[in-house]
């Protein structure tokens, strides 16, 4: 029997699960295989992905959905199998990254628009008969002298309602993904500015998904985290990060949108956990908040890797140590001296 939006979405964020997201692009992957020395090639990129999806304990565990590029979607594990096939093993639900990039906006310098909704209902109704069961849109916030403006953040969140309405006549669960930066050109904001350009974002994306239809029940949102700019030199704790978070959810999420998988969006693999962990202690939370994680969750496992076949294992065990960290920060049952046991 085929599974309801609704029940693939509860999926997705059971209780002490997230989301892995492996649907970096060749350009961004080599930039992370050029760190350790490696080739990115149609193999090394199979070979790095297929040790992730046969780390057995990980993946039955800890991750519930698996967010593919488009080639990986496609590859066979080195046996043969496809890696979608690996996927569904574990437990676990394959889903797709769609969108085009973020490319310049015309008339509004340092912003941008997503593009790929051309053609977008052929290739999810293609990605459903490859095995994926929801999809992911990522459109960009920057901030800076200026921005965002109106019209930016509007026309991203009508991109993200097209998308998510066709994902739903498609039978695939969207992923919304407005992400605020906190880097960027002009990364210099403070916590305060993040906290109300996301505000703004959020309440113009909902905004559009209403107006679009979306059924808010069959949908995921991936946000960022309330944090300073990386070169505003404020610092902040874990618990005002936390608070200031859930706060902005309060007041622009509604109750009906089932999860929260956050994107980690350059925040170190621990601090990012930390932060989950806290937001989870904070009672009376009417969405299941969890990870959706890319390097956050597969840097240590990259570099234990290294590329070579004898440190599969090696790799496994980096990636298997982060997930439970971030399990357990879903459960906000995280503490730090874990991190240090393990190290």
């Amino acid at each position: 029997m085929t599974e309801s939006l609704q029940e693939i979405a509860r999926r997705l964020v059971s209780p002490g699960k997230g989301l892995l997201a492996a649907d970096e692009s060749s350009s961004t992957i080599k930039k992370r295989f050029d760190q350790i020395g490696l080739t990115s090639t149609f193999d090394t990129r199979r070979d790095y992905r297929e040790m992730l999806f046969r780390a057995d304990e990980a993946m039955q565990k800890y991750i519930s959905g698996v967010i593919l590029y488009d080639e990986t979607i496609r590859q066979n594990a080195q046996d043969g199998t496809p890696l979608v096939d690996i996927i569904k093993a574990a437990g676990s639900i394959p889903g797709i990254k769609v969108d085009g990039g973020a490319k310049p906006l015309p008339g509004f310098p340092g912003e941008t628009i997503t593009e790929g909704l051309d053609g977008l209902d052929t290739r999810l109704a293609e990605y459903r008969r490859l095995g994926a069961r929801f999809a992911k849109w990522r459109a960009v916030i920057a901030i800076g002298k200026g921005l965002p403006t109106e019209e930016a953040i509007r026309a991203n969140a009508q991109a993200l309602a097209r998308y998510a309405g066709l994902c739903q006549q498609a039978g695939i669960v969207p992923i919304v993904e407005p992400e605020v930066l906190m880097d960027g050109a002009e990364a210099t904001h403070d916590i305060a500015r993040c906290d109300e350009v996301t505000r703004q974002t959020l309440d113009v994306v909902f905004e559009e998904l209403v107006r679009a239809r979306i059924d808010l029940t069959g949908m995921i949102l991936k946000p960022n985290m309330i944090v300073p700019g990386k070169d505003s030199g404020q610092i902040v704790t874990g618990q005002e990060v936390a608070e200031r978070t859930v706060a902005v959810f309060h007041a622009t999420v509604p109750h009906a949108v089932p999860g929260i998988a956050f994107l980690s969006g350059g925040q170190e693999g621990a601090e990012a956990t930390e932060r989950l962990s806290l937001m989870n202690q904070i009672p009376n939370l009417p969405w299941k908040i969890t990870f959706s994680f890319g390097r956050a969750l597969q840097h240590s496992s990259l570099e234990a890797w290294g590329g070579k076949s004898e440190n599969v294992a090696a790799g496994q065990r980096a990636f298997l140590h982060r997930c439970h960290m971030n399990s357990l920060a879903a459960l906000g049952e995280w503490q730090p001296e874990l991190e240090r046991q393990a190290a």
